[in-house]
């Protein structure tokens, strides 16, 4: 158990300092991103005929289910992405969870906007990386 002195030393120091950055910065990275697949789930809901689809591909679904799939993810992204810049502990964790599952949908979502979904993808992998690089600066205190 750490004393609020050590804390207050931790939190005053350029490491608590970087920990803190990288912390918001994967807040709103999380929140922005969980934005872009809000709207990518509401265009896929409201007019499906906006992505083409290619070749046959395993993860195939309805188009209007994929943007159902991204607009629930997003939503909850957005709040888990507020909970972090909040500074509640469930919002790493989840935040993580939430950025993995955002990954995969996209990742599977790459026949429909082969493009998009890899900046998606990319973003929430750095995400990971960075609430991931949190829960390690936060075990070392």
């Amino acid at each position: 158990m750490t004393s609020t002195s050590s804390r207050h030393g931790f939190e005053s120091s350029t490491k608590g300092a970087v920990a803190f950055g990288v912390t918001s910065f994967a807040g709103i990275m999380l929140a922005t991103v969980a934005l872009f697949q809000v709207l990518d789930g509401i265009a896929a809901i409201a007019n499906d005929d906006i992505y083409l689809t290619g070749v046959n591909y395993v993860y195939e679904l309805d188009v209007t289910a994929w943007g159902w799939i991204h607009l629930i993810i997003g939503v909850i992204g957005i709040a888990t992405g507020i909970a972090i810049l909040a500074g509640q502990t469930w919002g790493r964790l989840g935040g993580i969870v939430i950025a993995s599952l955002g990954a995969l949908a996209s990742f599977a979502f790459l026949p429909y906007y082969p493009l998009w979904s890899l900046v998606i993808v990319a973003f929430n992998v750095f995400v990971v990386w960075a609430l991931c690089t949190q829960l390690a600066h936060d075990e070392t205190r």
